[in-house]
């Protein structure tokens, strides 16, 4: 492994109030307290309902705006009154497709004006540790142009949110039968003190990003479905983290964007893999996230049926767009293996052909199947070994440069953003996280300045990797 370099600058956000003990929040079967938002999204001066159940005494609510603020990374925005506790009606399951929801009324209105774009963690506060739990919120930057915009990947939380005993993969004794066929953003997050995969998997991330001071943007995935022709003049748009649910229109939004030269990066694996539809909820539009994940869909549309994308009658790999495929999920935490060090990527990282990232391809990756529609020019940045379903095959990393001059990143590894702060299930060591951290800064400060063809057109190297098609895994 080469000697450690240091990355990049120190440039911290204005705060007034900085918080290091903002995630101070002890993990409970049965939270005391409990909530969610009015919408996923709102652009700042949006006054957002929130909907409150707690059995503790009383609580209040505490607004932090997430990112890079020095040796924190939080700053405290807002904080409410003192609120009396109030237990609201309990989950409600709804119809054949097993939608749980959450009847509760607003417990109030929080005013935004003021507050900057970004990620925001609400925290609901019933007076100690054990009785703490988040509600996540992005505050949408009101134009994309020119920015680097940092996406959410809430619809990949919804789908795993199991909150009310359903999600879209399991229902009552874990069983796939009795599954969600379509989940409601009107429900708290049951994983990880409500927060989603945030705090482990795309925190680092925003932080990294907003340390570089390049011109950020944020948005949710719901945001892609929502305003799509905002993302039009956007210099780069940054799927960050596992994103695995993707609406036609969502899908549509990247693609468009791509052909009118917006650069795109998914970092992290499993992308634009399973095919949804929305509908509204009495809450409002794009509130129910729908998915049967095979062709019991009983929808007439045959372009709204919701099986895989690369399954009929989609019959559309994610390959097209990102690159690479969904290869595989494993309990093995494999190394990331460098393939091309020449790579403009791999500037300031000291790696040579062969340097193993101990741990970074963990649980879930993507590989090349060059039996499948796959973008040329393609350079294969990392290929590692790795066992899928008991048989050898590949982890690739992978960029390609469109007619556009749009560059297009796929990272393909589940724990390349934990590894950046060295947070992941896997340990990753100081080394890898530098490299990480500077192959991730290169790409963000080069997709910042235009479209990444003029620059740094991709070398197909495939054949090297892949010399005869493959099909399947």
């Amino acid at each position: 492994m080469p000697a450690r370099t240091p990355v990049g600058g120190s440039r911290s956000l204005p705060c007034a109030r900085p918080s290091t003990d903002w995630n101070e929040v002890v993990a409970s079967r049965r939270p005391t307290v409990e909530g969610y938002t009015s919408i996923d999204s709102a652009v700042p001066g949006t006054d957002v309902g929130l909907y409150i159940s707690a059995s503790a005494a009383r609580y209040r609510i505490q607004a932090y705006r997430m990112g890079y603020y020095g040796h924190a990374q939080a700053c405290l925005v807002w904080t409410s009154a003192w609120q009396p506790g109030r237990v609201q009606k309990r989950v409600r399951i709804v119809g054949a497709t097993n939608t749980p929801t959450a009847p509760w009324k607003t417990s109030m209105m929080m005013a935004t004006k003021g507050w900057d774009p970004g990620v925001y963690l609400l925290r609901i506060d019933g007076g100690s540790r054990t009785a703490r739990t988040f509600m996540p919120l992005v505050m949408r930057s009101p134009s994309f142009a020119g920015r680097t915009v940092l996406v959410m990947p809430d619809t990949t939380w919804q789908a795993y949110n199991s909150w009310g005993g359903y999600s879209l993969y399991d229902g009552p004794h874990h069983s796939f039968k009795n599954r969600s066929r379509a989940v409601p953003f009107d429900r708290p997050y049951d994983a990880r003190t409500g927060a989603a995969d945030f705090i482990p998997y795309e925190l680092p991330f925003v932080a990294l990003a907003e340390k570089l001071g390049i011109p950020l943007g944020y948005a949710s995935d719901v945001d892609l479905q929502r305003l799509p022709a905002a993302f039009l003049h956007a210099r780069a748009i940054i799927s960050v983290g596992h994103d695995e649910y993707y609406s036609p229109t969502m899908r549509e939004t990247l693609t468009t964007a791509r052909d009118h030269g917006v650069n795109l990066a998914f970092f992290g694996s499993n992308e634009v893999y399973r095919k949804i539809r929305f509908a509204a909820t009495a809450t409002g539009a794009n509130r129910l996230e729908i998915n049967y994940k095979d062709a019991t869909d009983p929808i007439k549309t045959p372009s709204l049926v919701t099986t895989q994308w690369r399954e009929a009658p989609s019959n559309n790999p994610e390959s097209s767009l990102t690159g690479a495929d969904y290869r595989c999920a494993s309990n093995v935490y494999y190394p990331m293996v460098v393939a091309d060090p020449t790579n403009w990527l791999f500037a300031g990282t000291g790696v040579n052909a062969g340097t193993k990232l101990p741990g970074v391809v963990g649980q879930e990756f993507d590989g090349i199947n060059i039996g499948r529609p796959v973008p040329r020019p393609l350079t294969v940045l990392f290929h590692s070994p790795v066992i899928c379903t008991h048989r050898p095959t590949f982890q690739d990393s992978t960029y390609y440069t469109a007619p556009s001059r749009a560059g297009v990143l796929d990272i393909g590894a589940y724990y390349w953003n934990c590894a950046i702060a060295r947070r992941c299930p896997a340990k990753i060591d100081g080394a890898t996280s530098d490299i990480v951290t500077r192959i991730t800064t290169n790409f963000l400060t080069a997709a910042a300045a235009g479209p990444l063809g003029t620059k740094h057109p991709a070398v197909d190297n495939v054949r090297t990797y892949y010399p005869r098609p493959r099909v399947g895994h």
